[in-house]
């Protein structure tokens, strides 16, 4: 029985993970991956301390921070329950099996949202991609498409403007949405061709993607890509959690100013919440808020002593 198991490894839990072993707490942080949606950014300017630093090397610097302490980290794990126990919470896992803490900490942050078109699910791995930093590279020198038009989308295609041969991005809105600085620049960019008002309606191809079907105001048309990049948003990542927490219209659990959920004992952090803004040091600090509130609701359960 640990004192706390933080679910997610991303800015958010990973930033509570350092907390809770400055504590003391015995604590496990089991995650699918290390860094979460933070290693999807191409470049972060707007993180204290760092005037521009890539997702991933941020991360980096995470780890290596909580590495300095005794908190023991499972990645490569998906979590599929969440369940109430005898003396406190069992946290079931696909390689660990039950694994039980007296508090826990979710921060499992976001999944991609998916198109739900036909050859979207048939390509995945095979040309479909939903993270432009990972995947990027694999397409040097070929034509690709960039589905979305929010920071993500102009994230990715700012990303493959330095790899790609042609990005086409494709929005359903009249217009691009996101920052205005990244819109001026990929709307600068030559190699970037943007269509507005298109609904991407198929992905064809054989092994590999090879086109995409859109329609937009001309009409029904098509365009051979390589690559496709769905970059249209993302939903939260709350398939495992019980009913008695409660959840918003969006989706999000629902926590008060102390990251409290409306289960006892459980705590949430980062942009599974419905914090209302979703950064990367938005995400960090909560995740020292919700260790910390862990650590006073441990304290005012007889669980531990100041």
């Amino acid at each position: 029985m640990r004192d706390t198991i933080i679910i997610g490894a991303g800015p958010a839990g990973l930033s509570a993970g350092v907390y809770c072993a400055r504590k003391m707490m015995d604590t496990l942080v089991v995650s699918s991956n290390i860094g979460g949606q933070a290693t999807w950014s191409w470049e972060v300017e707007n993180y204290l301390g760092y005037q521009l630093i890539t997702g991933v090397e941020l991360v980096e610097r995470f780890r290596e921070h909580l590495d300095n302490f005794s908190v023991e980290l499972h990645d490569g794990r998906n979590v599929f329950s969440l369940e109430k126990g005898k003396d406190g919470y069992i946290v079931s896992t696909d390689k660990d099996g039950e694994q039980e803490a007296r508090a826990v900490i979710v921060a499992s942050g976001k999944v991609p949202r998916t198109l739900g078109i036909p050859g979207e699910e048939e390509y995945r791995g095979r040309g479909v991609a939903y993270c432009a930093t990972c995947d990027a590279p694999l397409f040097r020198g070929k034509k690709v498409a960039v589905i979305g038009g929010g920071n993500s989308a102009l994230d990715a295609a700012l990303q493959l403007k330095q790899i790609a041969e042609r990005i086409f991005m494709m929005t359903d809105e009249e217009c691009l949405a996101g920052d205005e600085i990244r819109r001026n620049q990929v709307l600068a960019a030559e190699k970037i061709e943007v269509y507005t008002s298109a609904q991407v309606t198929a992905i064809r191809g054989d092994r590999f993607v090879r086109a995409i079907d859109f329609r937009d105001e001309k009409g029904q048309e098509s365009q051979e890509v390589a690559g496709v990049f769905i970059e249209i948003g993302s939903i939260p990542s709350t398939a495992f959690l019980p009913s008695e927490i409660a959840l918003n219209e969006l989706g999000e659990i629902v926590i008060d100013s102390n990251n409290r959920t409306s289960l006892p004992g459980v705590f949430a952090a980062g942009d599974v919440t419905n914090v209302v803004e979703k950064q990367i040091i938005i995400a960090a600090g909560e995740g020292a808020k919700a260790a910390l509130s862990a650590y006073a609701w441990l304290i005012g359960s007889g669980c531990m002593t100041a």
